[in-house]
């Protein structure tokens, strides 16, 4: 079963016969699924900003497709299993991980306690991200990850908003993790605050990983560190979207410990990443050995640049 035969289950009738109506190709280049409540269905991707008409996902907007009250409602009913109270936990962070590891953000009312939000009501918008593995799409960035000698390097994976960062750390810990591009396997331990890299689904990555890795998922990353660090053993922690200070001060905290570290950031140069308060330490330190840019000129993805702990280019 792929991506989208698990999201169409979840679909009201009538979404689910429009979308059927799009050309294969298309549909697999749609990353997100944007529903708000009596307007129009939005899909994006790298075909850019479609709209679901009665024939299909077009960038026309003609003969559109209305997310009407009752189909709103359908959708949170599937998504929660009819038991909107059994994702309360959920809620507080305002996103769902379904069944195939995608995740539903949602938006509604806030309910507050103590000045913190305790749960959503009135929800009426979903943004539908969908879990999709490019599997081998990290084998030109493989050599850049290792030494002359052989040793793996603490990296960071730098990209603006869906660059591919995401994805490309996603592969890299398979690869790792199955040892493929080098010489072995890694032990592994991936901290997956937002239930992105491994889509996590009671707990079971519902994405391939590789068989040396654990997951620590919808725990937050600086906490998550020093949990794998005390009880997991790893030789690995891969993390996603650094940027908080705690983030910074776990790091290290691992690099102390001589566990070698991947990691993503937003941005899309050294001076960007320099405009964050939280990363300046790390990149003034040269705590990791390796910065890697990407970006989407040739596809999400796209090897820009690669530096050392230096800020010298690297080539392999």
């Amino acid at each position: 079963m792929n991506s989208w035969d698990q999201l169409l289950d979840l679909l009201p009738e009538k979404w689910r016969q429009c979308l059927s109506l799009t050309v294969p190709a298309v549909l697999q280049q749609v990353q997100e699924l944007r529903v708000r409540q009596g307007r129009p269905i939005l899909a994006y991707g790298s075909l850019g900003e479609l709209v679901l008409t009665t024939s299909g996902l077009s960038p026309a907007w003609q003969e559109i497709v209305v997310a009407e009250p009752e189909h709103v409602r359908h959708l949170l009913a599937t998504i929660s299993q009819s038991s909107i109270y059994a994702l309360e936990e959920e809620l507080r962070s305002g996103y769902v991980t379904i069944s195939g590891g995608h995740r539903v953000g949602l938006s509604g009312r806030a309910v507050t306690e103590n000045g913190r939000v305790r749960t959503l009501k009135y929800i009426c918008g979903f943004n539908i991200r969908i879990a999709r593995q490019v599997l081998g799409c990290a084998r030109s960035l493989l050599p850049y990850l290792f030494d002359q000698r052989g040793r793996l390097l603490s990296t960071l994976l730098v990209a603006p908003p869906q660059g591919g960062k995401t994805t490309m750390l996603r592969d890299v810990t398979r690869s790792l993790s199955y040892g493929e591009g080098c010489s072995r396997g890694y032990k592994i331990v991936v901290v997956d605050e937002r239930s992105e890299l491994a889509s996590c689904y009671q707990g079971v990555p519902q994405l391939d990983i590789g068989p040396r890795a654990d997951v620590l998922d919808a725990c937050p990353k600086a906490e998550g560190m020093m949990m794998a660090l005390r009880s997991l053993g790893p030789e690995v922690l891969v993390t996603d979207e650094i940027g908080r200070r705690e983030d910074a001060e776990a790091i290290e905290e691992a690099l102390h410990c001589g566990v070698t570290v991947i990691a993503t950031a937003h941005g899309s140069s050294w001076d960007e990443l320099l405009l964050r308060p939280a990363l300046q330490e790390l990149l003034s330190q040269g705590s990791f050995d390796r910065y890697v840019f990407l970006s989407t000129r040739q596809g999400p993805g796209t090897i820009e640049l690669v530096l050392d702990k230096a800020k010298n280019p690297v080539s392999v």
